[in-house]
């Protein structure tokens, strides 16, 4: 978290929330759980923006035919024991 300059405010808040979400988040303050709340808001609502922007441009035929092709694992392993193994408990 970015230390930034920080001023006072004066709001109207809803007391039990705010101890609800105090207890919650394991603040020492109420100002601690709106500066949480607040930093959690800008994440959620970026995150909302970048999938929003994201499903705007839908993916071309190539990248859809890129997802389909199969998958093949070679881990050229063909000499490991892998029973043997197993069964020793390695």
């Amino acid at each position: 978290m970015r230390c930034m300059a920080k001023s006072k405010a004066t709001i109207t808040l809803d007391r039990d929330k705010a101890e609800r979400a105090s207890a919650l988040v394991g603040s020492r303050s109420i100002s601690e759980v709106i500066d949480v709340a607040l930093e959690r808001l800008i994440k959620a609502e970026q995150l909302r923006r970048d999938i929003a922007a994201y499903i705007k441009t839908p993916q071309t035929d190539e990248e859809i035919a890129w997802g389909h092709l199969p998958i093949e694992f070679d881990l050229d392993d063909d000499d490991v024991d892998y029973e043997a193994l197993l069964q020793s408990g390695e």
